[in-house]
């Protein structure tokens, strides 16, 4: 989120501006001493109403819901320790889950260093309805290695910091009280693993850690086969849903898999495959999703139990169906199938009819985004999603909600998910509010390991560390795959531990060919035959233009990046405040946004640009650069003059 070759301006309290630091880079920041954790006062209004009884009560999975669960947040025992110490014998005190220990809301608001461990223990009891299933036990995000214990016995350990696991304990369960204890260790930023912005040195634009357990840990009762994954693809062009639900284990010729399309409470579409198996739905003269409109369906999943075709269960039978294994004849057999008894396991799902793809534009050679193959000029906002009290824990869904709620106010179509990955409830929001989301991979690698505008080479990182970054990245896309309002993939931002950026870009691409892949957003730029769009960064006055491109859409990145510090409402008030560039008060601030936002105008009207992105939604603790207020109190412009500026991007005389 930085031209290390641009001037950097340092803010006052006061408002107004200092001596702008020149040539100030990333290590300058790095090398900045100060408290791991900031005591700050600020705090949302949102986070001023969390209790332990109401933290986080929404259910966690919008992609895949069933009807049965039990949410574990609330206040559990913690304790910080060295490693060598081993296990505490005693816990420090209750920290409120799923805040991360740093975090104000936490109730703990102490670091978390790489030679300590962090420990939870709570007792949870099952509900004496699931007698005879099997219980799931779900972490929403934990970052970043967790160990976890039910009852004494280690059940599982987790590695990656942004994305959802679960663990089988049914075998580790007993009547009555369990005891669940969990083991975090996190290296922030003395590893190499994806981490985003956090640093062991927060400074500028680099941000207090996030340790330990920071969404929701709840538990679930699924049958012993069960349905781990429900992955609908699109395509408008042939009217057709293509669908793919994952099992969890070994399925027989007996199982299968029913999927209803509905649109309200009306079925359009409906089919029998056997279990494992991909399934096609006739989605004819479908309602499209866009920003202006954006219409879901609802889809159901059920696993249930057939007679198999060709004859049932004796030896012959079962050969002849060996033979038509993944063919259109096993396809046509399973599609006549009644089901015989109740559904063993159902999900409810959802789904969008919409398509994102590079085509022609106005401008002769130059191609651009289509949304549902038309061109649509994507108005963005750099989006970090962080937040004074609860770091990157929103403090409620509510308050989560209300960041869309406002770009959308605002005249944005677009925002980008800057280096983080959200709770699954806000990519649903994203679904159901009409914003289109471009998806970062969080940041990775070591100080050494971030390349610069000039570098002429990528960084070089050992095969395990490698190993983990795909890892992590592969699990971010088959998380949020199913959620529509996501458009285009970015692999690397400015360079920050890039590497064979052209591999990860064919990687995305081949996992999920149905949006769009950014390979390298800002600087570095290798990877053309493998991205789908060229994208700058440009922090200076006037925005540059990126230049023409034959084979990819063209796109601003980044850009903006104005500072405004609100007395009331900063992080660490009475020290230096971050921005690229320093506005005296809010009419200045307008002024400049004025010159550069006319500037994305007209580059979209005259070169095909396709989209742009302004830095940023929110201020971030030492960053005031924001749109609003880190705590969301205050807004630096109205956001319906936002929206009356943005209007001439939607005309048709503008669109690229």
């Amino acid at each position: 989120m930085r031209n290390l070759r641009l001037v950097a301006s340092l803010l006052l309290l006061s408002g107004t501006c200092a001596m702008p630091a020149i040539g100030q880079t990333i290590q300058g920041d790095l090398d900045q001493n100060g408290p791991v954790v900031y005591p700050t006062e600020l705090t949302t209004s949102w986070g001023r109403s969390v209790t332990a009884q109401n933290a986080w009560r929404s259910y966690p999975r919008p992609q895949m819901v069933r009807a049965q669960w039990q949410n574990l947040n609330g206040e559990w025992d913690y304790a910080i320790a060295s490693d060598a110490a081993g296990k505490p014998s005693a816990m420090d005190g209750k920290i409120l889950v799923p805040f991360a220990v740093e975090s104000k809301l936490s109730g703990v608001r102490k670091a978390l260093l790489p030679e300590d461990r962090l420990w939870y223990k709570r007792n949870f009891a099952i509900p004496s309805g699931w007698n005879g299933q099997n219980v799931l036990l779900h972490f929403g995000a934990v970052d970043h290695e967790a160990d976890v214990w039910v009852n004494g016995a280690l059940v599982g350990s987790h590695k990656g910091g942004f994305t959802p696991f679960a663990f089988d304990v049914t075998r580790y369960l007993k009547a009555g009280d369990n005891t669940l204890e969990v083991r975090v260790a996190d290296p922030t930023s003395t590893g190499s693993q994806p981490r985003g912005k956090q640093s062991l040195t927060p400074h500028g634009i680099w941000y207090t850690p996030v340790s330990g357990i920071w969404q929701t840990v709840w538990l679930e009762p699924v049958p012993r086969l069960h349905i781990a994954e429900v992955r609908a693809v699109p395509d408008i062009d042939q009217g057709r849903l293509d669908v793919e639900v994952a099992m969890s284990g070994e399925t027989q010729d007996s199982d299968a898999i029913r999927l209803t399309a509905r649109a309200g409470k009306t079925v359009i579409a409906s089919t029998v495959v056997r279990a494992g198996r991909h399934a096609v739905l006739d989605i004819p003269n479908a309602h499209l999703w866009s920003p202006d409109d954006p219409y879901l369906y609802d889809l159901t999943a059920e696993l249930i139990t057939v007679q198999p075709p060709l004859g049932g269960d004796g030896k012959e039978p079962k050969a002849a169906r060996r033979k038509i294994r993944f063919t259109a004849q096993e396809e046509q057999a399973y599609a006549a199938l009644p089901p015989a008894g109740a559904a063993r396991d159902t999900v409810q799902s959802y789904f969008a009819m919409r398509k994102i793809s590079i085509g022609k534009g106005r401008v002769e050679g130059q191609p651009v985004m289509l949304l549902n193959n038309k061109p649509l000029f994507q108005n963005g906002v750099l989006d970090q999603g962080w937040w004074p009290d609860g770091l990157l824990t929103p403090p409620s869904e509510e308050a989560m909600r209300s960041d869309i709620v406002w770009l959308k106010k605002a005249g944005f179509n677009m925002l980008r998910k800057h280096i983080k990955v959200e709770p699954a409830q806000y990519y649903a929001d994203a679904d159901r509010l009409g914003i289109l989301v471009w998806q970062d991979m969080p940041t990775a690698g070591l100080e050494g390991q971030f390349v610069v505008g000039a570098s002429q080479s990528q960084a070089i990182f050992t095969s395990e560390a490698m190993a983990q970054q795909q890892l992590e990245l592969s699990r971010m896309i088959g998380h949020l795959r199913a959620f529509p309002s996501i458009v285009t993939w970015v692999v690397d931002n400015e360079g920050w531990g890039q590497y064979d950026s052209r591999t990860l870009a064919g990687f995305v691409k081949s996992m999920d060919s149905s949006r769009l892949v950014n390979a390298d957003s800002g600087w570095l730029d290798v990877a053309a035959g493998a991205s789908d769009l060229l994208d700058i960064h440009t922090y200076e006055e006037v925005p540059n233009a990126p230049s023409r491109d034959s084979a990819r859409a063209v796109v601003i990145g980044e850009y903006g990046g104005i500072g405004l510090p609100m007395r009331k409402h900063l992080w660490r008030p009475g020290e230096r405040n971050w921005g690229y560039q320093s506005a005296t008060d809010a009419a200045d601030y307008l002024a400049r946004y004025k010159l550069k936002f006319n500037e994305i105008v007209r580059q979209a009207r005259e070169r095909g640009l396709s989209a742009a992105v302004y830095t940023q939604t929110t201020d971030v603790e030492d960053e005031i650069n924001g749109l609003l207020t880190y705590d969301r109190a205050a807004s630096k412009v109205p956001p319906e003059d936002l929206a009356r500026l943005a209007a001439p991007l939607y005309s048709k005389d503008t669109q690229p």
